[in-house]
């Protein structure tokens, strides 16, 4: 492929890869998402019918609120502690936090304690956060990293969040476990590739069943405990956090690495920089890291139970009660958040939740 005829991050990415050899799918989907000029994230809204995917909170304001009356339960179990940090990874418009926010006003202590902490990156949503939640009562602030937040009893939320997070690969041969890699092919686009000798690191993060069960070519995906641990330190000094995701309850085996665009899939590699990178969320990896940072940890359980036991289908009976003319639409949000067919969430997606060691279970984990 000729370098005038690739995007500036393909030919940047060939450039890597020309200078240093092939680079770790970590790195690539940091590259693709996250590059500063020409990342995924960082120059556009990628959410809704015009742009490639949708998330719970833009489905219905069910989400959010539910979530917000999840929120204001706990700050109640945590002794109502003045003020309480109301902490969100990747709040995408602001579309959760308003509805949360919008849901606080049943608790008028909880709104007046709260003190809202946005951890975004992306320039080009937090805007558009500022602008959705510029008209809100309650104080804001916009951070780069969790570490930025100021430290004290937390409410920490993170939906969709830990999916866009860089994964490795790596896949099993009869001499071992080999990294995953991107490279560039004989025509110059980018292929995958593999590391030429295994690697004993790698070999040891593979759970033994898993590696017994491996056939030649199978492939297993993990995501750094970094941030997870991070959460479950935060909330040991008195908090909780709420994890929501799509993957899998148990490790396992598979390519999960995706690209989305336009809402449909597409080739991970063809577009770097122009299609969303994901992968699915290993839940197992999460609960044991957080467990071993001394958190209590809740779940995981599926979305649709989760939403369930926090009411989501009387709540939709009050608003269909009170806008008749919706009744039809409401019933299609609830069925997407809690539905098992392909196109629903209510499986596919987990919950997890995380609570300092004094804490008892929290709303949706106590039945």
């Amino acid at each position: 492929m000729s370098p005038l005829s690739m995007s500036p991050l393909a030919a940047e990415l060939h450039a890597i890869i020309a200078a240093s050899g092939p680079i770790p799918i970590s790195r690539y989907m940091e590259i693709c998402l996250s590059h500063p000029i020409h990342g995924y994230y960082m120059n556009r809204d990628p959410l809704g019918r015009a742009g490639d995917f949708t998330t719970a909170p833009e489905i219905s304001q069910i989400f959010g609120e539910l979530i917000g009356l999840w929120a204001a339960t706990v700050w109640q179990q945590m002794e109502s502690p003045q003020p309480a940090r109301l902490i969100e990874l990747g709040p995408g418009r602001g579309t959760m936090m308003a509805d949360v926010l919008r849901a606080a006003y049943a608790l008028p202590p909880f709104r007046s304690a709260l003190c809202v902490h946005l951890v975004e990156t992306s320039p080009a949503l937090e805007r558009g956060q500022r602008e959705r939640l510029g008209d809100i009562n309650v104080p804001i602030s916009w951070h780069r990293s969790l570490a930025e937040v100021p430290a004290g009893p937390a409410i920490i939320l993170a939906n969709e969040f830990f999916d866009a997070l860089p994964i490795h690969q790596a896949v099993k041969h009869a001499d071992g476990w080999h990294e995953r890699l991107i490279d560039m092919d004989p025509s110059g686009r980018l292929a995958f590739a593999l590391a030429p000798q295994p690697s004993l690191p790698i070999a040891a993060r593979v759970p033994a069943h898993l590696d017994e069960e491996a056939e030649p070519g199978a492939i297993f995906e993990w995501r750094s405990s970094a941030l997870v641990k991070e959460l479950a330190t935060r909330v040991c000094d008195y908090g909780a956090a709420l994890v929501i995701d799509y993957g899998h309850a148990d490790s396992g085996l598979g390519d999960t690495l995706q690209a989305v665009s336009r809402h449909r899939f597409a080739d991970p590699l063809a577009a770097p920089g122009e299609a969303d990178l994901t992968a699915h969320v290993d839940f197992a990896a999460l609960r044991t890291a957080a467990g071993r940072a001394g958190a209590n940890v809740h779940g995981p359980i599926e979305q649709s139970v989760f939403l369930r036991r926090l009411g989501i289908e009387p709540r939709a009976a009050r608003l269909k009660a009170v806008a008749p003319a919706q009744a039809a639409a409401i019933d299609t949000a609830i069925a997407r958040l809690t539905g098992a067919s392909a196109t629903g969430m209510g499986t596919l997606f987990k919950v997890l939740a995380l609570g300092d060691p004094t804490l008892g279970p929290p709303p949706g984990f106590d039945a």
